[in-house]
């Protein structure tokens, strides 16, 4: 097997886990590659905003050595999370983590998506990521190597390739065939832009952080992310193809916005506002996740992190521990002599924690958004 010093790696998607990875190799000097699909780092809008725990995703970012770098650009005041009745609008609970910076498990500051990716990419050594480089398969070689195939129909061989590619992993193939499935919930988001000036109202109902409702299986929230941006989504049980049975296209803006008036009947104006009033249009988000437990066999030159490991639904932990992975793969290269044993090793850290924490995130969703007939409606 290939000794670690030496071993040419390729990351396989320039997302946080992904860049941790590559990050905390390149500060023990060790040669790394990502490939991305995107062009360029600008390429799309990045999502919503993610709180980091001082145990996973900011310890990840301490091994990285940009977690000051992360202080500086989060939100504390984010934070703050609002459960509000969904007919009138008024407060049911408010949480504010009582810790703050260095103060323990309870310190969960907020930033953007798009910033975590920042600092990540500002972290490497300019040219590690190969943009508009998308990945087609990877196919293990059986001597410990593994050859990565992209789109263009060119190859490149490996002492270890990491798929770290998101829910529909180009890589997962060459260790799984499990596929992501339904959850049964769909998200659908809209955005609000200079929130403070031009939707005041509905800037003092979220706060600084989150704002939640419910009623039965219907939930909406909306999240203050930096420079006055809210996001805003409903979520609620339906079938895949719940939009075409009932005759809405998400891209009429007017059509989806009479639909989903109907939806929230006898919610509070300031929440219904939330969703109707939005300055961008609809984005349909259906929620998928990985079978739990979703864990395989090791195979030599060929790994998984983050989503493509374990895809779970979104309630708080994905990212966190996609960075954890990256930085504990890394740490696990450093530390092994040999690839395939640093691999194993990290595997054997990763796949149970990930399974337990798969089963919580599901679980977690059944009470977040209930089931029709199972407190839901």
């Amino acid at each position: 097997m290939n000794a670690t010093r030496a071993a040419r790696v390729a990351i396989v998607g320039a997302g946080p886990g992904g860049l941790a990875c590559a990050r905390v190799l390149q500060l023990h000097g060790r040669s790394v590659t990502v490939f991305e699909r995107e062009a360029s780092a600008d390429a799309r809008s990045q999502g919503g905003s993610l709180d980091l725990h001082p145990d996973t995703g900011q310890a990840a970012l301490r091994a990285a050595g940009v977690l000051d770098r992360f202080h500086e650009l989060s939100r504390p005041e984010g934070q703050e999370w609002r459960s509000l009745d969904h007919a009138t609008a008024t407060a049911l609970e408010r949480e504010w983590p009582d810790g703050d910076e260095g103060a323990g498990t309870e310190y969960r500051p907020e930033i953007d998506r798009g910033h975590l990716r920042g600092l990540l990419l500002d972290s490497l050594t300019p040219g590690t990521v190969r943009w508009g480089r998308p990945a087609g398969a990877a196919t293990p070689l059986g001597d410990g190597t593994c050859r990565l195939a992209f789109e263009d129909g060119t190859t490149e061989d490996f002492d270890l390739v990491v798929g770290a590619d998101g829910a529909w992993s180009r890589v997962r193939p060459a260790v799984s065939d499990a596929l992501p499935e339904y959850t049964g919930v769909a998200f659908v988001e809209t955005g609000f832009d200079d929130c403070d000036v031009r939707h005041p109202g509905l800037a003092r109902l979220v706060g600084p952080g989150t704002m939640v409702a419910k009623a039965g299986s219907t939930g909406l929230f909306a999240q203050r992310n930096s420079n006055g941006h809210i996001r805003a989504y409903l979520a609620f049980r339906a079938p895949l193809d719940w939009h075409t049975a009932a005759g809405v296209d998400l891209d009429d803006a007017a059509a989806a916005r009479a639909h989903f008036s109907k939806v929230l009947d006898g919610w509070d104006e300031g929440l219904r506002y939330a969703l109707l009033n939005g300055d961008s249009g609809f984005a349909h988000r259906p929620l998928f996740a990985l079978p739990v437990p979703h864990i395989w066999d090791h195979v030599p030159g060929v790994t998984l992190l983050g989503d493509a490991a374990h895809l779970m639904p979104p309630l708080g932990v994905g990212v966190n521990h996609a960075l954890l992975d990256g930085a504990d793969l890394a740490q696990a290269l450093i530390a092994e002599e040999r690839v395939d044993d640093a691999v194993r090793a990290y595997e054997g850290l990763m796949l149970p924690r990930s399974a337990e924490l798969a089963k919580r995130c599901a679980e977690g969703l059944g009470h977040l958004i209930p089931p029709v007939g199972a407190g839901g409606r």
